[in-house]
């Protein structure tokens, strides 16, 4: 099985007038291609800096990250886009739906980025995907927050990543939209076999993917599958 993402001695340090402030300290795994995977942890562990620094959104201070066989360590931001369009999906906790553009305008708006042609017939497929076809001339603000984020993980396929980042993606949803939510992530991933990374406070959440990694002080303290054993709070 080949590797999607590779981490390795990562680490990162900011600096706060005098002192360096170090949120992640030596932090090493590795994904195959199709793998699900969850990062959990306290408040301040580190959890979505180690996934920015995964998908490219920023550069550690020492240590080294592939990604597809890309080696993000020495890129510019430009690069780093260029590896981020052509692999990675998002999804947020927030949706970062584009407020003035309508659902069908946000799926189309990375491919059009793209310059891809039938934007309009794929991002409506996208849309049935997700059981909104009908929905697609809604704007952000006429639609449930389970909606809007229904939209944004359509948006987030329209690239077909090889990779899909989703940071506390039922983070501001009610108990049952999140589980529907959560089905219909799962579900376009094994349809996709997109590698899924998932950062969560949700243990019952984590516990729906393959392997957990815990962090603490930024450091990594565990990592199980979780035929292994259960996670420990």
């Amino acid at each position: 099985m080949p590797s999607m993402l590779e981490v390795n001695n990562l680490t990162k340090i900011y600096q706060s007038g005098t002192k360096n402030l170090t949120v992640l300290s030596d932090i090493s795994f590795s994904l195959h291609a199709g793998d699900s995977f969850s990062i959990v942890g306290p408040s301040g562990s580190g959890k979505t800096t180690l996934l920015g620094l995964c998908a490219g959104l920023d550069r550690a201070t020492s240590g080294s990250v592939s990604l597809n066989d890309n080696v993000l360590d020495n890129m510019n931001e430009d690069q780093r886009a260029q590896i981020r369009n052509l692999y990675v999906g998002f999804v947020f906790q927030n949706f970062q739906l584009l407020p003035t553009l309508t659902a069908l305008e946000n799926v189309m708006v990375p491919m059009e980025l793209r310059r891809e042609k039938n934007t309009k017939k794929r991002s409506l497929d996208l849309l049935g995907r997700v059981g909104l076809a009908e929905r697609h001339d809604h704007y952000p603000s006429q639609l449930s927050g389970g909606e809007q984020q229904r939209i944004s993980i359509a948006r987030a396929f329209s690239n077909d990543p090889k990779i899909l980042f989703a940071d506390e993606p039922t983070g501001n949803l009610d108990e049952e939209t999140s589980d529907s939510i959560e089905n219909l992530l799962f579900e376009l991933n094994r349809e996709s076999g997109t590698t899924l990374v998932l950062v969560t406070h949700d243990l019952e959440l984590a516990g729906k993917t393959e392997r957990v990694i815990k962090l603490k002080g930024g450091k990594l303290i565990s990592d199980i599958t979780n035929n292994e054993t259960e996670l420990v709070q």
